[in-house]
């Protein structure tokens, strides 16, 4: 497919989004610039339970990525009304980005055809918007939040 990127890695500028949380308030990257380091943690898909473990493990760790002054989203395809209920039913503390067109997913180079998802993939933008670390998972793998916390120590 031609309209999806190469596969972001670190040193790119972060392709800008533009993109609803689950309360439907937009998020965009450039608002960060100058202020914060960001940390993407783009999903398959609400619900399915790698993502439902994982996403868990991000809210339990929530208060580590704000004290690493970063603001931690996490992104897949899903709309703005599955991210609100799965939100609420795990007690989830950080945003979930609506990513349903899946433009930000292909402009990363982050899209999985055969799931017309998104990859499992971590993307950490550092305050300047350059990617400050990739990591691609295998779709059923979850990511692990001690190693992101590790990189953006590495930053602040």
């Amino acid at each position: 497919m031609s309209d999806v990127a190469p596969e972001i890695k670190v040193g790119d500028t972060a392709p800008d989004f533009n993109l609803k949380d689950q309360d439907q308030k937009d998020v965009k990257l450039s608002d960060f610039r100058g202020k914060k380091n960001v940390v993407l943690a783009f999903y398959p898909l609400d619900w399915s339970p790698v993502c439902q473990g994982e996403n868990k493990c991000l809210t339990d760790d929530f208060p580590k990525f704000q004290n690493a002054n970063a603001e931690l989203f996490g992104v897949s395809c899903d709309s703005f009304f599955s991210h609100k209920a799965w939100a609420d039913s795990m007690d989830l503390k950080h945003r979930l980005l609506s990513d349903v067109h899946r433009t930000t997913a292909k402009a990363y180079g982050l899209y999985f055809e055969p799931l017309n998802c998104s990859k499992r993939a971590t993307v950490i933008v550092d305050k300047n918007g350059k990617v400050a670390y990739v990591k691609v998972q295998e779709i059923k793998v979850a990511r692990e939040d001690k190693d992101i916390l590790a990189e953006l120590a590495k930053l602040s």
